[in-house]
């Protein structure tokens, strides 16, 4: 009966050295790999999926809007003038008046038209064209709407010396309007010239 029981006893302790040994192996720890750090500065970002091209929408043409007359390009070339029949022959001469700046006085001259006039007591030389009493420009034509005086105007060339000062070299005719004499004068220190109106040609 004894042998039994110690047999017993040693089974049983036969046996749980074997559970402890088991447990023992099973609670060995699991080796661990070393993470390196990142390199200081740069920051590790998820890889991007590639963007896929988006379909380009068709360009449509600009519309711009239409020009306004007054800003269309002035057409560019030489003006002629157009003497109407019930114009032509009916004025004989103009008066101009001559202003010398520095004297501070107004001089009256009448000449006639398509003749020369030497301004007294100085260089400049006046050439009289043709006189327009009722001037209009349509397009590079100067013309008369009438025979009444309602916008006198008249053809003009200024010399000083040899030199053409007015108009500016190139034109042929610079033109100076009794109602409107701010209207491209002519630019002088000392003079100033200005038509005062046109004479009608005697019967």
């Amino acid at each position: 009966m004894k042998k039994k029981v110690l047999v017993i006893i040693v089974s049983l302790v036969f046996a749980f050295s074997i559970g402890a040994c088991k447990k023992k192996e099973s609670e060995k720890p699991v080796p661990q790999v070393p993470v390196q750090p990142a390199p200081q500065g740069t920051t590790q970002l998820p890889p991007q999926m590639p963007m896929q091209p988006s379909p380009q929408m068709p360009q449509m043409p600009l519309q711009t809007a239409p020009q306004s007359p007054m800003q269309r390009p002035m057409t560019m070339g030489e003006t002629k003038v157009i003497i109407p029949a019930s114009v032509k022959g009916k004025w004989s001469a103009v008066k101009l008046l001559v202003e010398d700046r520095a004297k501070k006085e107004s001089k009256e001259y009448t000449i006639n038209l398509n003749s020369d006039f030497k301004i007294p007591g100085s260089n400049l030389k006046i050439h009289v064209g043709d006189f327009l009493p009722d001037f209009k420009m349509s397009g590079l034509t100067l013309t008369s709407s009438s025979n009444e005086p309602n916008n006198p105007a008249v053809a003009v060339r200024v010399f000083e010396g040899n030199k053409q000062i007015f108009p500016a070299e190139g034109k042929k005719w610079g033109w100076l309007f009794a109602k409107m004499p701010s209207v491209h004068p002519l630019t002088h220190p000392k003079y100033a010239i200005h038509l005062k109106e046109g004479i009608p040609k005697k019967a």
